[in-house]
């Protein structure tokens, strides 16, 4: 165990920066309540954050730091919960600055006051620009309110201890970074390091008080490849935990290191992939990154009131969306996966809403939304599912998607079903998607509601079992087809852990899913640089004075 930098806080220890918060809340509520138009609800969350970061290239040290900040998020809202000053949906807002990291109680007592007063102006204005919308402007098909109460839930997490060694980690990036070493083809080749510990602190004008405190280790290892025809391919591995232990030792990421190789050098002499639809399988991880981009971001409810939204799903409560052996949960309790720790689990969101498990798909039928504080028509509270990143505004958004199937064969099994989709549909080859970096989906009336996944490793899967890796393809399609396509999965699902982007920032999700045989799928040719390979050779391979 490395030495620990931060001591944790025992329970029921005094907080001066939660009781400072508690305070400054109930003085600016009672001054605030003589103004004409009072506020009918405020929160503040005020998050410390810790990290230190070590990166090398190619071996050698990019970047070393240790960096604390704290950062104020303020909910003040004015109206009544069926219409308030937040109607239509607000951006992303700018966190307050200048907020001490300091635990002084005065000098936090002067930051809350000036913000709250900022943001108590700001919601008046708004608020009047909402009530003139409603006078001017046709009804919204959505009739739900802005906002919901919740309960007035305490809880308090101990000041969690925190390990990094900082010059150990620098040496470990160094020597994982040097495996890349003797490749003059290899482009980039990157490993980070990052041991975090961030702690929330919550209280609202409902009677909440929430603190979490958690730590977070991540170890990212990222290289690319230029083919002769310019196509640069990369690929990433991330291993996450929520205890420095949890991590890989150096036996494993030097394993992981060396397989990058290999796959980059695979890849470069790889053919092109062609256009192609036909069956296809994607592994447990592949098929995890799936469904957390074509599937989870259509069920999280803040969509709903966008009047230009295509709300894929709104009409489908308790009609088949699915394959009836899948099941989908939502669930934020839960920590781990089969000794993988899952990075989207909190015990309280960022509205104060205790986390919940929420059964999204049953047996392929569709159930209920994720959702925030923001109610939409037919899903009046908050199941928890309230998130953003610090300085905006908070959205329904995924924590911990699982895909569950009550009906599997072994792997060997699915390749087996492949190969006979392949003979039915009188194909040369079927698809095996065995990585994904990563993807995006539109949602929007006013663009087509397709999709687009960045597969890292794909080969080509012959009549004779056979298999060619190829490159270049990017998987496309629009999601209720691709669903409808399923037609079975394997026994051994796969976890994928990231941070996700959205309309409230940055978070940390997680997905778990069965590797899925599909039907038909497509792929087209991805996007190609047209850059000219380097003029000057690489480096010397072994040459000391070079980090090549």
């Amino acid at each position: 165990m490395l030495p620990f930098l931060a001591v944790a806080q025992e329970k029921g220890a005094s907080d001066t920066v939660l009781e400072t918060m508690k305070s400054e809340l109930n003085r600016s509520l009672t001054a605030l309540k003589e103004q004409p138009v009072p506020p009918y609800f405020v929160s503040y969350q005020l998050t410390d954050n810790r990290a230190i970061n070590v990166q090398s290239s190619f071996g050698a040290l990019t970047q070393s730091n240790d960096q604390r900040t704290r950062l104020l998020d303020i909910d003040l809202r004015v109206g009544d919960y069926k219409l308030d000053s937040t109607h239509g949906g607000r951006p992303g807002t700018v966190a307050a600055g200048a907020i001490p990291i300091e635990d002084d109680p005065g000098a936090l007592a002067v930051s809350l006051w000036i913000e709250t007063d900022r943001q108590f102006k700001e919601a008046l204005q708004l608020y009047e620009a909402v009530k003139t919308n409603q006078d001017i402007k046709l009804a919204a098909e959505d009739k739900s309110p802005d906002f919901s109460a919740a309960a007035a839930d305490k809880y308090l997490e101990p000041l969690a201890p925190f390990s990094f060694d900082r010059p150990a980690w620098e040496e470990k990036v160094r020597k994982y970074g040097r495996g890349f070493r003797g490749h003059p083809d290899i482009l980039s080749a990157e490993v980070s390091a990052i041991g975090e510990i961030e702690t929330r602190r919550y209280v609202s004008t409902d009677g909440a008080e929430i603190r979490m405190s958690m730590p977070f280790y991540r170890l990212l290892i990222s290289a690319s490849i230029r083919a002769a025809d310019g196509e640069v391919m990369g690929l990433n591995r991330t291993f996450m935990s929520f205890h420095p232990g949890g991590l890989p030792g150096d036996e494993e990421v030097l394993r992981t290191v060396s397989q990058m190789v290999d796959m980059l050098l695979a890849l470069q002499k790889a053919p092109v992939g062609e256009p192609y639809t036909g069956p296809a399988i994607l592994s447990g991880r592949s098929s995890a990154v799936f469904f957390h981009e074509i599937f989870g971001h259509r069920v999280e409810g803040a969509r709903l009131k966008d009047e230009n939204d295509a709300q894929t799903f709104k009409k489908k409560i308790n009609q088949p969306v699915l394959p009836d052996f899948l099941s989908v949960y939502s669930d934020p309790t839960l920590q781990s996966f089969r000794g993988a720790d899952l990075v989207g689990y909190y015990p309280y969101d960022d509205e104060g809403v205790k986390a919940r498990r929420v059964t999204v798909v049953d047996k392929g039928v569709f159930k209920t939304f994720l959702m925030s504080r923001s109610p939409v028509d037919g899903f009046d509270q908050s199941n928890g599912h309230g998130r953003r990143q610090q300085g905006y505004a908070v959205a329904a958004r995924q924590s911990n998607l699982l895909v569950e199937a009550s009906k599997t064969v072994a792997r060997a099994e699915l390749k087996k079903m492949l190969i006979e989709s392949i003979q039915a549909a009188n194909k040369p080859y079927g698809l095996l998607f065995d990585d994904i970096e990563g993807g995006f989906t539109f949602t929007s009336r006013q663009l087509p509601n397709s999709f687009s996944v960045m597969p890292t490793v794909i080969y080509r899967v012959y009549a004779d079992g056979r298999e060619e890796l190829v490159r270049g393809l990017n998987l496309i399609g629009t999601p209720l087809i691709a669903f409808s396509k399923i037609v079975a999965a394997d026994d051994d699902p796969e976890v994928f852990n990231g941070v996700c982007g959205a309309e409230s920032g940055w978070v940390p999700v997680s997905a778990v899913a069965p590797g899925l045989l599909l039907a038909q799928i497509e792929v087209q040719r991805k996007e190609k640089s047209q850059e000219r390979p380097p003029i000057l050779p690489a480096p010397v391979a072994g040459d000391e004075r070079s980090p090549r």
